[in-house]
């Protein structure tokens, strides 16, 4: 297990399936941990829980939208202005529409680069500075298997997820400098805990026929990779893409 003890994260999309699974993991390994997300607070009871738990010393929820300068220049205010650091980020923002060329209107293009694309080089570009006077930290940029292998009309979204991938590389030889690490984490297929509950004992044949494993994963099992990369235990790794796929992508 990676510890996070101390260390202030800033964890974007937070009551998505993945965010949700990573507020509690990195709460439970001694984290501070800020949270934000486009919805409110509200529509997700057990994060609401934990805002119960924890005092704002260890937690706290903001609504924002990473699509919006603005908004991302309030959560890095906030952080600031909280907790005087920020020592990781955990990006979790896109948008996705399943569409070939000849079908895809360009608002709808646009919305996809600026929801998955645009949303993390804001994030980035308002929480460096932090970082930096931190004395470096650690970048976590979640892509998607689909921006390395082909998926018929996944043209936005495939281009998008892509397009992090390389900018998170250029954005490590950027801050390396500064002690600042740039990483990708490449998720495959996975579910929220209480629908793989739900499963019968065999996944679907599409799943065991384009992962080796045969199975979805469980949001812990890429949170797990996400703390190792945002710990001090990853502390040579910068630049690098980390598959947590089951296989998809071979």
């Amino acid at each position: 297990m990676s510890s996070l003890q101390g260390k202030v994260l800033l964890i974007t999309g937070g009551l998505g399936t993945l965010g949700r699974s990573a507020i509690r993991m990195f709460l439970d390994r001694g984290a501070v941990v800020f949270a934000c997300d486009r919805i409110a607070l509200d529509n997700c009871p057990d994060i609401g829980l934990l805002a119960d738990q924890y005092s704002r010393d260890r937690f706290m929820f903001m609504q924002a939208d990473m699509c919006s300068e603005e908004q991302v220049i309030a959560v890095a205010a906030a952080v600031h202005s909280r907790y005087g650091r920020l020592d990781g980020t955990y990006h979790n923002v896109y948008t996705n529409v399943w569409k070939p060329a000849l079908s895809l209107s360009l608002p709808e293009w646009e919305d996809t680069i600026r929801g998955t694309l645009t949303s993390t080089f804001l994030l980035c570009k308002y929480a460096l500075p932090l970082l930096v006077a931190a004395g470096g930290g650690s970048i976590v940029n979640t892509s998607s298997v689909l921006g390395q292998v082909v998926q018929k009309e996944c043209l936005a979204y495939g281009a998008a997820k892509a397009g992090i991938n390389q900018f998170t590389r250029v954005l490590a030889a950027d801050y390396a400098q500064y002690g600042i690490r740039a990483n990708v984490l490449v998720p495959g297929d996975f579910k929220p805990d209480e629908v793989l509950a739900r499963q019968t004992e065999h996944p679907s044949r599409a799943i065991m026929d384009c992962t080796w494993l045969g199975r979805s994963g469980r949001a812990d099992e890429i949170n797990e990779v996400a703390a190792f990369l945002l710990s001090d235990a990853s502390s040579y790794v910068t630049g690098s893409t980390y598959s947590v796929d089951g296989g998809f992508h071979i």
